[in-house]
């Protein structure tokens, strides 16, 4: 099991929902891999592409039917009601767990992260998994092939991005040694395996739309983030607008594909953020580091892209939809909290002035309940350079601040909130408690 996205059971109440639908979904998963696939393709189950399933099921008029599922070690040996492995969503979702689970055996196989004896058995069952995953698309009328291109065309792109990272290094050298400057691209280059006059690649770099472009481009600049992250945004696009097709919601398709764009940017960013200690002790390939992006801006743009799909689902209604809400919102502002603590950046809320000391404001955040005295305060975040975080208003991050100050920090900081779940003002904290905002609940949201 893999994912970054996993619905919240205490917030299903709020939103009217059963908490036992993401189960649902989760078992027609499984079970539909298990009949179409086999045994071991269960092994794919990824809790990112069951939220496919959820949003299919969500926007279609009538709920996917359920089948009776036979007693399962995860359920306590238990039967349960489970979406049907033939309902679109599901099929959706399993093509996109088929693919992913390919593309991840693969990247083990050649990276030499198994045994030598194993590595051809799983470039063997990588193979398998995406001829199935072709056949499942098929059948819901999802063209896969640009998918599998851009799956293909990250492994180039990163020993490109790996290139530059040598070239530079190899100049910087080369000055200090008295090398010859013609000597240093093709040194580089044969370190990466690459032909030095072959032409670097891009997939268009920071273009807005859905569908980004692969290609190669005539000029020899260097890749970006945006590069890197391209083929993850492509497939989630792909995967997200899909789901609108499958439940009859052409309307929907832009909007989801812009959603599904940015869900992957996050997701590659946040992988590489978790990922980023632990790929530098082993010599492993990290975007930041190729592309020579610090924390502060890595999260940054993780954390602009939460804000572009909340205003997506809001301009296309869809967060009208509580599913949605529950599935795909709340799960995304959970995933900001965590990233944002490990870096030491959200440790709490700087404003926390009474309400009888300030006038009322349309960002102030209602008071948190707890040990927080009226007009005491928690000091939040952490200054880095001008930098704001989004989840304190104040800009020195330390001080209470009045409903006016609150207002021209937001403006000047461009944070678009202040309330510490990362979620609009008007909206504090959906995921938990019933007064509106974030208590410690201990709940697995991650307020």
């Amino acid at each position: 099991m893999f994912g970054m996205l996993k619905p919240c059971a205490h917030g299903a109440a709020k939103y009217g929902i059963d908490p036992g639908q993401w189960q649902a979904h989760m078992c027609g998963l499984c079970l539909g891999l298990r009949d179409g696939h086999g045994q071991l393709a269960r092994t794919a189950t990824n809790t990112d592409a069951i939220v496919l399933s959820v949003l299919t099921e969500a926007q279609s008029a009538a709920a996917d039917t359920r089948t009776t599922a036979g007693p399962c070690p995860l359920r306590g040996m238990r039967r349960a009601s489970v979406v049907s492995a033939n309902a679109p969503g599901v099929r959706l979702a399993a093509t996109a767990s088929l693919l992913l689970g390919a593309a991840k055996i693969r990247d083990h196989a050649d990276d030499g992260d198994a045994a030598a004896l194993a590595r051809r058995p799983m470039r063997r069952m990588s193979d398998a998994w995406t001829a199935h995953a072709l056949r499942e698309a098929d059948r819901i009328g999802l063209d896969a092939q640009p998918l599998l291109t851009a799956i293909a065309d990250q492994p180039r792109l990163e020993a490109l991005a790996m290139r530059t990272v040598l070239d530079r290094h190899a100049a910087q050298r080369a000055v200090s040694s008295g090398r010859s400057q013609l000597e240093v691209p093709r040194a580089a280059a044969a370190r990466t395996g690459l032909d030095a006059s072959e032409p670097r690649a891009n997939i268009g770099a920071a273009e807005p739309g859905p569908t980004p472009r692969a290609g190669l481009r005539a000029d020899s600049a260097p890749i970006t983030l945006d590069d890197l992250t391209g083929p993850t945004q492509l497939c989630a696009a792909t995967l997200f607008g899909h789901t609108a097709t499958l439940a009859g919601r052409p309307e929907n398709v832009a909007a989801l594909q812009e959603i599904g764009r940015h869900v992957g940017r996050i997701a590659h960013l946040a992988d590489a953020i978790e990922d980023r200690e632990r790929d530098l002790a082993r010599g492993r390939f990290n975007p930041l580091e190729a592309t020579g992006t610090d924390m502060p801006r890595a999260y940054q743009l993780v954390r602009e892209s939460e804000r572009i799909i909340r205003r997506t689902a809001a301009d296309a209604e869809l967060d009208q939809l509580p599913t949605v809400r529950w599935a795909l919102l709340d799960p995304l502002t959970a995933l900001l909290r965590r990233i944002g603590t490990g870096l030491g950046i959200a440790v709490g809320h700087a404003c926390r002035t009474s309400a009888a000391a300030q006038p009322h404001s349309s960002h102030q955040a209602p008071q948190r309940p707890g040990p927080t005295r009226p007009g005491s305060f928690k000091a939040g975040g952490v200054v880095l350079g001008l930098y704001c975080t989004g989840l304190a208003c104040c800009f020195d991050h330390t001080s209470p601040c009045s409903g006016e100050q609150k207002e021209a920090w937001i403006k000047r900081c461009d944070c678009g909130s202040c309330c510490d779940c990362g979620s609009a003002c008007g909206d504090c904290c959906s995921c938990c408690g019933d007064d509106g905002c974030c208590g410690d609940c201990g709940c697995d949201c991650g307020c």
